[in-house]
């Protein structure tokens, strides 16, 4: 062996250690977090967070630059895809109610550094999405008062030239995000009644624009003289869905929350799949009559439906519908803003991030052929993957119907409309898992959990699935040969060659 190169046994024990599983705890209902949410709670809690900014200026921006009135069909299929996907988790959310969701879930069935790159990606979607969500909340407010507030920024600030920042400081929405978190910090009870009345507005709202926005209909705006109904073809459809797809991420604050939920193998499934049809009918139902009011290629997409009804006369609906979509940005915020610090802790519990991050307030708690050919061999080998691994049945818990093709049809989906994201996109997100991988080897491989409680000699068994292994025969903690005190074979018995 060459000096100064590891060793083979070195490598395999480096590879077990990035794989190694997080074994369930007997009783996944003890919590150090108050368990206070009931199945309104997290229902409003996933409407907020998928209705709202999404609904008042995603649907201008996919109609006039991406479908056209056909952005009800992308809409439709993200919402399909999404609840595939939202399938999936609620039966983790059934199965393990602890905070951390998609984080939780990779790490019990795949492995730790799989679950830190997931829980470090989901970390960067609640930080876009507050601050996104932010900026918009600012943008309609300074709408609202003929752009003063930006125009007083620009005269006493000024502006600048940054490549991939904005041209001047939003203050306003930097107060928003402070405030928001403020509400936050108070606990999960206070946040869930803040949430409900927002959500409350946010739903009567989308009442009222349905009702007049059908009464001011004219079919004539999906005409082939204004475009046609579909003027991208199916690539635009499937260019919306992708980002539409971004409107229905909010579910996951509802498997982010199962360890405050009084009885989440029940409230969890029933919040998801209600919360997730409600914000479909209401993203279809709102895109079909807003391209219905005004032609789509006249959108504004920057407030797209508060614009519609005043280019139609309707000043004083296009001021409430201004006002009200404020409250369903709130939503959103506080969404955004009630899940990170919950995937931070669950991490920071684990060991994966810094230790500061898990302590607990005690009184707050708490080409197409090609295309086509990889997606079909991408389905299969799903379908053997997922095929290897037995559904356990219980009788208390929700399970996912059609297994695996459910799943391998959700994984699917998600991979196709990945492909529809700009190089833009996939530069940032590469940027952020550089970062996150040096946070992980820089810190979490050490100060992990599951480290510590490992000998520094790893036996070569411990990880070894079988296809037919359940989810917690998987991770059941596993008694290592040097912990178990040697027995002499009897009499009878021989002992076997290595």
């Amino acid at each position: 062996m060459v000096r100064g190169l590891p060793s083979a046994a070195s490598l395999a024990r480096f590879c077990q250690k990035l794989n190694r599983l997080k074994p369930l705890e007997e009783s996944t209902m003890e919590t150090s977090l108050r368990r206070c949410l009931s199945t309104l709670d997290l229902t409003l809690l996933g409407v907020g967070g998928m209705v709202g900014s999404g609904l008042y200026v995603l649907t201008g921006t996919v109609a006039k630059e991406m479908a056209g009135p056909a952005v009800l069909l992308s809409f439709a299929v993200a919402a399909v895809t999404s609840l595939l996907s939202a399938l999936c988790y609620a039966e983790f959310g059934a199965r393990l109610p602890r905070t951390g969701s998609a984080y939780l879930f990779t790490y019990v069935s795949m492995g730790e550094l799989w679950a830190f790159l997931i829980g470090w990606n989901v970390l960067l979607e609640y930080l876009i999405g507050g601050a996104a969500v932010a900026r918009a909340w600012s943008g309609y407010l300074d709408s609202m008062f003929n752009h003063r507030i930006h125009n007083f920024t620009q005269a006493h600030i000024g502006t600048w030239q940054v490549p991939l920042l904005a041209h001047y400081p939003d203050f306003l929405a930097a107060g928003i995000i402070l405030l928001a978190s403020t509400f936050i910090s108070c606990g999960a009870r206070v946040s869930s009644w803040l949430n409900h009345a927002f959500s409350v507005v946010s739903l009567v709202l989308i009442v009222f624009i349905i009702i007049l926005g059908f009464i001011l209909a004219r079919p004539h705006n999906w005409s082939a003289e204004e475009g046609g109904f579909a003027p991208f073809g199916f690539s635009g459809i499937m260019a919306g869905t992708a980002t539409c797809f971004y409107a229905f991420v909010g579910f996951d604050v509802i498997a982010a929350s199962s360890e405050e939920a009084r009885n989440p193998k029940q409230a969890v499934p029933i919040a998801i799949s209600i919360s997730l049809s409600l914000a479909a009918g209401a993203y279809i139902l709102v895109s079909t009559v807003l391209t219905l009011m005004v032609p789509w290629h006249s959108l504004n997409p920057d407030s797209a439906l508060a614009d519609a009804f005043y280019r139609r006369g309707y000043s004083w609906a296009g001021f409430i519908v201004a006002a009200g979509s404020i409250c369903a940005m709130n939503t959103v915020l506080l969404s955004s803003l009630f899940s990170l610090p919950r995937i931070v802790y669950a991490m920071a519990v684990d060991g994966l991030f810094f230790q500061v991050f898990a302590r607990v307030h005690p009184r707050t708690q708490w080409g197409y052929i090609l295309l086509l050919l990889l997606s079909s061999v991408a389905f299969l080998l799903s379908l053997l993957v997922l095929g290897a691994h037995q559904q356990q049945h219980l009788q208390d818990t929700f399970q996912i119907p059609m297994v695996p093709l459910t799943p391998a049809l959700s994984i699917l989906l998600n991979l196709s409309l990945m492909l529809k994201l700009s190089y833009l996109t996939w530069l940032r997100f590469s940027i952020w898992l550089l970062i996150g991988l040096t946070v992980y080897f820089g810190y979490g491989i050490w100060h992990s959990k599951e480290n510590q409680r490992e000998p520094p000699e790893l036996t070569a068994t411990r990880y070894v699935v079988f296809p037919s292994t359940s989810l917690e025969e998987v991770v059941q903690p596993v008694q290592l040969s040097s912990q178990v005190p040697a027995q002499e074979p009897s009499p009878t018995e021989q002992p076997t060659s290595p």
